[in-house]
């Protein structure tokens, strides 16, 4: 009876991904405990600080404001129509009462491009970013369009 000569390998153990896991830990252990000492170098403050109560804005943002470009040139804002002129200081006096204030430009399709060209140059001067021209999307291709698709 012969006896056996090869030796079976020994079963061997992949540490690898254990070694990634255990630095990955340790990342994460260092980052919090960071984190948890500028909570508790906060509270060491000899500072007594006041509460506020969970609210929101003191008054809501306003509205957009609306400026419709008639078929016949004229211009109406606030209610009322206005010349260009008049238009820029109400629009200026609009972006000193709100910093933010937005615009909504609304001109006929077949208006002159030079009136609302000038509506919102009249924007720009009133410093007034926030500029939005008012669209509708067509549903079928015209056939008045004059655009080469």
């Amino acid at each position: 009876m012969p006896l056996k000569t090869t030796y079976d390998e020994q079963p061997s153990l992949n540490l690898t991904p254990m070694i990634d896991i255990v630095f990955l830990l340790i990342i994460f252990f260092m980052v919090g405990t960071r984190f948890s000492e500028l909570n508790d170098l906060e509270k060491q403050l000899p500072i007594n600080v006041p509460e506020v109560s969970a609210g929101t804005a003191l008054t809501a943002p306003p509205r957009q404001k609306v400026i419709h470009v008639f078929q016949d040139g004229r211009i109406h804002f606030d209610d009322q129509d206005v010349q260009l002129k008049d238009l820029i200081a109400k629009l200026k006096d609009a972006k000193q009462a709100y910093r933010q204030q937005g615009v909504v430009i609304r001109g006929d399709a077949s208006s002159q491009h030079q009136t609302v060209v000038s509506v919102i140059n009249a924007c720009r001067q009133a410093d007034i970013i926030d500029i939005g021209v008012s669209v509708r999307i067509a549903h079928e291709p015209s056939s008045q369009s004059s655009i080469p698709r």
